[in-house]
């Protein structure tokens, strides 16, 4: 590590985030993804100048390009697709971009895994779980690769046919119906959960209600709008999952009376509560109709307020880095939107859309909030819930060591592909050591690198191995490309790490760098050390 850090020290604060003049504005299509970048763009401004705020320039089109392809295929651009896109003049090319990103079998693959971990966070770091989200990645991925609407997603989870194997009482596992097409993944939701009612209802009304209703579970909360009774009254829609009441193959027809299946008792006492919707109002029972059906009847109807805002302020926390609503699952006067006039208006626009994803993806790219710098110009701006400027994101684990992928040339075996594919890190691999080590909770925002994780990235094998003129494709090549001067392979190297042209300072520092030789008189060797300090630097380690 010895030269090169010396390397890096010499040479880290000349890789800062820069690029070209910022490309000039399209103009405005009619479709409706852009009428509502429109209502956003009016919300926020409104906003700004309420508050005196300036907003930060728009960003240029390296900046962005980086940006979506993170944000929607989970990897940074290769050298030759930001090239090709930083080349373009098409005014609509931003656009058009997200449409070509929102095809790529990565989108699916990248929010599946996304997904995942936002709706099974516990089966990321539990063996005896992890099986259960593989399994119900592979189902998200079908339905992002699809387009399937949201509210269709979530029906189909709320009302699969299935039985519980109670074998063991301390861990249920659900067994779908085999008249369900796959069943077995989506399954992978209800065995997560351990297939307990209370633990089904709480992730149900969490995730696709955005209210966090098991902080109730054992007491009533002293701040929270909603009681412990409440919490039960949720989970009893779940209480045929419960062994005790006895589930029924496949939960169809009229076997055992209404009041056995839609009613559970509060754990530690000798109450018992009915199945009641949030806003307090019961279904029209019938012995027909299970207590999931009429649940997901109930919190899919256009007239609930919950889903459709609750699943926008999800998706912009995915791209802006926070949500509207934050944290996204705890409303309240301890918590207020920040902008609730804008979620209510995103919600609708979403609902009217058919709950299509990639609509509300397309506006949110499209607005101007999206396509701001997240350089710092203006003291309004520091306030993350203003959007005045882009949130710096921290990259996930996955999109870490894909962008490595991408930027070094590295060529996974088909195997450990394949099971990247179906949501499966092999531990001993590259990626699954990385995968493993990058491991955190933390929000993207908050998204700070160990001493740890930064000796991996300095002396670990890997980015060795990529550095290395005798073993990494892609630097070899850089380094010999007939009839390139220094400073065309210097700005291969930023193309290649940073998706962007290097600024005319950091162009006259590193081929001066390397054009002296470096720390060993080696141009190619130098070379090297450039393109190690641009990968261990914090513009590649982030989403900005």
């Amino acid at each position: 590590m010895s030269v090169r850090a010396t390397v890096a020290a010499l040479l880290l604060c000349a890789a800062s985030a820069s690029g070209a003049e910022p490309a000039p504005m399209p103009k405005p299509a009619t479709d409706a993804a852009d009428a509502l970048a429109a209502v956003i763009d009016k919300h926020l401004a409104r906003d700004w100048e309420a508050r005196g705020i300036v907003p930060a320039e728009r960003t240029d089109d390296a900046e962005f390009a980086r940006r979506a392809y993170l944000d929607i295929v989970g990897r940074a651009p290769k050298a030759a697709e930001a090239r090709e896109f930083i080349d373009s003049t098409d005014p609509k090319k931003r656009a058009k971009l997200v449409d070509q990103l929102l095809t790529m079998p990565a989108h699916a693959n990248h929010f599946a895994a996304v997904t995942r971990q936002q709706w099974l966070p516990q089966t990321m770091n539990n063996f005896q779980l992890a099986q259960f989200g593989t399994q119900f990645e592979q189902f998200l991925r079908t339905q992002y690769r699809d387009n399937v609407p949201v509210d269709k997603t979530v029906r189909r989870i709320l009302t699969l046919k299935m039985t519980v194997n109670a074998q063991n009482p301390m861990f249920r596992f659900v067994q779908p119906d085999q008249s369900e097409p796959d069943g077995f993944n989506v399954s992978g939701f209800y065995s997560a959960n351990e297939g307990k009612p209370e633990s089904v209802g709480a992730a149900a009304s969490r995730l696709f209600l955005g209210v966090k209703l098991e902080c109730a579970q054992c007491h009533d909360h002293p701040f929270a709008p909603y009681t412990r009774e409440q919490f039960w009254q949720f989970a009893a829609f779940f209480a045929e999952l419960n062994p005790l009441t006895g589930p029924r193959p496949g939960f169809v027809g009229p076997v055992k009376p209404q009041s056995d299946r839609n009613t559970i008792g509060i754990m530690g006492t000798e109450k018992r509560v009915t199945a009641t919707f949030f806003d307090g109002t019961q279904p029209d029972w019938a012995e027909d109709r299970g207590p999931r059906l009429e649940l997901a009847d109930w919190l899919l109807s256009p007239k609930n307020p919950y889903f459709a805002k609750n699943v926008a302020n999800r998706m912009w926390a995915h791209f802006f880095g926070i949500g509207i609503l934050d944290p996204v699952d705890e409303p309240g006067e301890n918590n207020p939107e920040s902008h609730p006039e804008l979620l209510a208006d995103i919600g609708r626009a979403f609902a009217a859309s058919g709950y299509d994803n990639r609509f509300l993806i397309r506006a949110l790219t499209r607005s101007k909030a999206y396509q701001l710098t997240s350089k710092m110009t203006h003291p309004g701006q520091a306030d993350p819930r203003r959007f005045a400027r882009m949130n710096l994101k921290g990259l996930s684990p996955a999109q870490l060591f894909d962008s490595l992928v991408s930027a070094t040339g590295f060529r996974e075996p088909a195997q450990i592909r394949q099971q990247a594919a179906m949501g499966f890190a092999q531990p001993g691999t590259p990626r699954g050591d990385f995968l493993n080590r990058f491991a955190t909770n933390e929000r993207a925002t908050e998204a700070n690198t160990t001493i740890l994780q930064a000796l991996m990235l300095m002396n670990g094998t890997f980015i060795g191995t990529q550095t290395d003129l005798q073993r990494s494709e892609v630097l070899a090549a850089i380094a010999d490309v007939p009839g390139w001067d220094t400073k065309q392979r210097v700005t291969g190297l930023f193309l290649t790490a940073f998706a962007r042209n290097p600024t005319p300072e950091e162009l006259e520092k590193f081929t001066s760098y390397v054009d002296r030789g470096g720390a060993t008189g080696d141009k190619k060797k130098a070379l090297a050390d450039v393109f190690w300090v641009l990968l261990n630097s914090p513009e590649f380690l982030f989403n900005h």
